[in-house]
């Protein structure tokens, strides 16, 4: 390649540089940058009395606790799905595959709605779980079973991909050289599959956390109980308290950053141990 030729794989790179910047300023920088500056007007005494106050500390804890939960049981879960809708050919698969993203499509209320009527002690479900004792509507469980519902898509529509582009002749190759199935999963399928699903972990974790119109519904929104930290936001600010709601968004918006970067973290060292780029 001769000195003149202008190396750069984008033209116009300094002009696509400068939009991508200021777009992603004015959509995402400078919004939240002005969460922390209306949190700033308040003294540190406001901010920590606002932010460790025992409701709010509850919903912290119910918020990240079943968020991380429910990203947890739907990587597994999300594994088993996609794995089935890759590997194997059975009647009504392609009507499966397409409910998979039924909660991308479905709006966050009408999901509530849905999962309350199925969940509450009259619904289809509630009627079988009432009787052992068993709810789940109206209660953290009904938190949980929510945030599962619009994550899954998010870890299967990551994995799903991978799996289709492994071809089979590998986990073959690991068979005839006397690897058992597990074993063949494991040292084979698994590594190659982990960063995908660390993806679509993080992915459903984000879309948790931030969660609130599928989850008021089911979760009766009891203070100390089921009240997660979105409605507190949005009942300070129906009640104008601006600075208190600023100060509550500015902590989940710092816990779910780190969150997201030592999930990230974790991504990277897997990529450098089995030698691939994220």
């Amino acid at each position: 390649m001769s000195a003149g030729v202008n190396k750069r794989v984008l033209p116009g790179f300094g002009l696509s540089l400068g939009f991508t910047l200021v777009y992603l300023s004015l959509i995402v920088l400078i919004p939240l940058s002005a969460v922390f500056l209306k949190s700033s007007a308040m003294t540190w005494d406001e901010f920590w009395s606002a932010v460790t106050a025992p409701r709010v500390v509850a919903s912290y804890q119910l918020t990240f606790g079943a968020s991380f939960l429910a990203a947890c049981i739907n990587a597994v879960f999300g594994l088993l799905l996609a794995w089935g809708l890759t590997r194997y050919t059975f009647p009504g698969r392609k009507i499966v595959d397409a409910l998979i993203d039924l909660p991308f499509a479905l709006p966050t209320a009408v999901a509530g709605i849905a999962l309350t009527a199925i969940y509450a002690k009259n619904g289809w479900i509630g009627s079988l779980l009432d009787p052992l004792g068993i709810k789940i509507a109206f209660g953290p469980a009904g938190v949980l079973v929510a945030l599962i519902f619009i994550g899954l898509p998010f870890v299967v529509r990551t994995v799903q991909p991978v799996l289709e582009d492994l071809e089979a002749e590998f986990e073959e190759a690991a068979a005839s050289l006397g690897a058992n199935r597990w074993t063949a999963f494991k040292r084979v399928v698994f590594p190659t599959l982990l960063p995908a699903l660390t993806t679509g972990f993080a992915l459903a974790f984000a879309r948790a956390v931030g969660e609130y119109g599928s989850v008021i519904f089911i979760a009766g929104n009891i203070p100390m109980v089921s009240e997660i930290t979105p409605l507190i936001i949005i009942t300070k600010l129906e009640q104008f308290d601006y600075r208190g709601a600023t100060a509550i968004a500015a902590v989940m918006l710092v816990i779910s950053f780190i969150m997201l970067l030592i999930v990230n973290a974790l991504q990277a060292w897997n990529a450098r141990r089995f030698g691939r780029t994220v």
